[in-house]
């Protein structure tokens, strides 16, 4: 299997359209997850562990799989059913391609999430999707997962967040594009993209996340990694 990835060149050209998740990002997704998230395959890793840990035989949803990274490297850490969901039916059909390449037994479905009918679960993932869903939905989903999971089953969510410190704010977001810059990107690129993003991507604050999983009836939120302004965090129910 060829896996070599295409690069994210997306943004090198004027944009008129906001972000979506269209057959011309997934085609370069992985390549931008690479670049554009900070400690990517640590925080990948650091779910790994401790769904083996909480969720070693039960279902596992992902929410927002995009193109099944996640469940792949899960796969042979867990002996339960694992599923993939995202609304881009190209993510969708790049995960199925990987999935089938490596001889993987993990169904995926192009889905809305806000709608799905939810099975009993051991485990749920929502690495950088909730802040992708509109602000007053967002605890409505938390709280059909919560509902979903089993006693002591988990939810893993990783967000990019804001300080509601301004001057902070534009400390973390400067040394996050410096980051990008890093990693390849060139300035118009990186402002090109945060453009695209407006009111698409709408981050919470951490203290925002904290209080949301609680209200949606997890007792037991920590943070499992923090970078700047993007975090990783654990609620047992």
């Amino acid at each position: 299997m060829n896996r070599t990835k295409s690069k994210d060149t997306i943004f090198q050209q004027p944009q008129s359209q906001k972000f979506a998740f269209d057959e011309h990002v997934a085609n370069v997704f992985d390549d931008m997850l690479e670049r554009s998230i900070p400690y990517y395959r640590d925080t990948q890793k650091l779910c790994v562990d401790f769904l083996e840990r909480f969720a070693s035989s039960g279902r596992i949803y992902d929410l927002g799989c995009s193109t099944g990274n996640m469940l792949l490297a899960l796969r042979e850490h867990v002996s339960g059913e694992l599923i993939g969901l995202d609304s881009s039916l190209a993510m969708i059909e790049k995960a199925r391609a990987k999935a089938s390449a490596y001889g993987a037994a993990i169904s995926f479905a192009c889905v809305d999430i806000m709608d799905f009918s939810y099975g009993c679960a051991q485990g749920v993932i929502a690495n950088y999707t909730l802040q992708f869903i509109r602000p007053p939905l967002r605890l409505k989903l938390l709280a059909r997962i919560y509902a979903a999971l089993e006693s002591k089953g988990i939810l893993l969510l990783s967000e990019k967040t804001i300080s509601h410190s301004a001057l902070l704010d534009s400390a973390l977001i400067a040394h996050y594009h410096h980051y990008k810059a890093i990693n390849g990107y060139t300035k118009g690129e990186i402002a090109a993209k945060r453009e695209a993003l407006e009111n698409v991507l709408v981050p919470y604050s951490m203290e925002e996340n904290l209080a949301l999983l609680r209200e949606a009836g997890f007792v037991h939120v920590e943070v499992l990694f923090k970078w700047a302004n993007f975090a990783t965090f654990i609620a047992v129910k």
